[in-house]
């Protein structure tokens, strides 16, 4: 039996069984005028019901839902820092040749609220991410995305990240990286245009990659402060940054 010929018998059902108690209760006290009057009465509480129902408990009911995912999304996404974000961010950091004019605005403490990350996040909507193409290792770039493809063919696979749009879309960026950087047998001798081309690949990954590790710092500092603690120590900003406690 379908789901629709069950929903339809089983309404059907309901609408008999109450035909069935009215009409037992009209049997015993022969008072139809009673009866008109809890049907209209319960007629009356309909919408209310609807509205408790559909409106309050259904918003709830979504607003657990959706705690619940963003809980596992960010698991994942700690996920990606700790195997290979954070390092893929020290490494391109190392190459921007402007990030001395916003460097201090990326080191995270602990005195930061909701409204430092909203700040920060602002003010680096219009920064230019970029890398000093001709010093970067290509190769090195490479391999550090290689060694860790599975990891993150097993992220993109992850269903619970269809609901992370900007997370998506940098893993995309990355994986379109590394095809273009594996497409290439010999990286050594690229001409320049082909180096700009790789440039801008690498740019879009470095700004995506930045706005999602402040998102996830944010998250951190409000959930897990232990966690936000060897994050901050760790922090591929900070030149003075070190995982012992001092």
């Amino acid at each position: 039996m379908n789901t629709s010929k069950w929903y339809k018998i089983f309404g059907i059902s309901l609408i008999v069984i109450s035909a069935a108690v009215y009409f037992i209760h009209y049997l015993v006290f022969h008072d139809i005028h009673h009866i008109f009057i809890y049907f209209l009465g319960d007629i009356a509480f309909v919408p209310i019901e609807v509205l408790m129902v559909t409106l309050i408990l259904h918003q709830l009911l979504t607003y657990m839902e959706k705690r619940n995912m963003l809980e596992k999304l960010n698991m994942v996404i700690g996920v990606f820092f700790s195997e290979i974000g954070t390092k893929f961010l020290c490494f391109l950091s190392d190459f921007d040749p402007d990030l001395d004019a916003v460097r201090n605005e990326l080191v995270v403490t602990n005195d930061w609220n909701d409204e430092d990350f909203l700040y920060t996040k602002k003010r680096l909507k219009n920064y230019n991410y970029s890398v000093d193409i001709r010093n970067i290792d290509l190769v090195k770039l490479r391999t550090l995305l290689g060694e860790n493809r599975n990891i993150l063919v097993r992220l993109l696979e992850n269903p619970t990240l269809l609901e992370h749009e900007s997370f998506t879309e940098l893993l995309r960026a990355v994986f379109h990286l590394l095809e273009e950087l594996v497409a290439r047998g010999d990286l050594e001798d690229l001409p320049d245009t082909d180096l700009d081309h790789i440039s801008g690949d690498i740019g879009r990954v470095y700004g995506l990659l930045v706005d999602e590790w402040l998102d996830y710092m944010q998250h951190l500092k409000n959930n897990y402060p232990y966690l936000f603690s060897l994050s901050m120590r760790t922090n591929p900003f900070d030149t003075s940054a070190s995982p012992v406690v001092k």
